[in-house]
């Protein structure tokens, strides 16, 4: 399921080592705004709006951060394949810089953290951007170039979430 780009992603077949393209990905897996803080930034606001009974936005988050768990498995995936396991690091093959869930924005207003999201979605789609700027691997361009298109979706259905809450002004 999830909320993404109508297009399938592209093969990850022939992608082998390669530590100059896995350290241009990493922080796009799990560093402070990769696809890990992503998708536990939407759970985390999926649980809480939905407890607090809007369960067509909480479904909604939930649906993104779908879509985001398939990007952490994609990019980990190709950080194994360039050389390196997928440790939740932005600086793999090296055992520092680990995750952190402090990297998630726990805000409680519906329109703050809506607002958080469009801000975070389009950073990620500006990351990937220059990612691909530096990027001599045409594979994991365009796998890049894919998952581009499913942080655009996400910014639409945002924008779209945000000025329903504003305009009912349920926050």
């Amino acid at each position: 399921m999830g909320l993404k780009f109508d297009a399938p992603y592209p093969s990850l077949d022939g992608i082998t080592e390669d530590y100059q393209t896995l350290r241009l990905i990493s922080p796009a897996y799990a560093g402070r705004e990769g696809e890990l803080t992503a998708t536990l930034q939407y759970v985390y606001q999926s649980v809480f709006l939905g407890a607090n009974g809007m369960q067509k936005e909480s479904k909604l988050l939930l649906d993104i951060a779908v879509t985001e768990m398939h990007h952490i498995q994609i990019l980990g995936t190709l950080i194994t394949k360039l050389g390196a396991p997928p440790v939740f690091t932005s600086c793999p093959p090296y055992p520092v810089g680990f995750y952190s869930a402090s990297y998630v924005n726990y805000v409680k207003n519906p329109l703050g953290m809506i607002g958080a999201d469009i801000i975070a979605e389009r950073g990620a789609i500006a990351e990937y951007h220059r990612i691909l700027g530096s990027l001599n691997n045409q594979k994991v361009y365009d796998v890049i170039e894919r998952i581009i298109e499913d942080e655009k979706v996400h910014v639409a259905a945002l924008e779209k979430l945000f000025g329903e809450l504003k305009e009912n002004d349920n926050c």
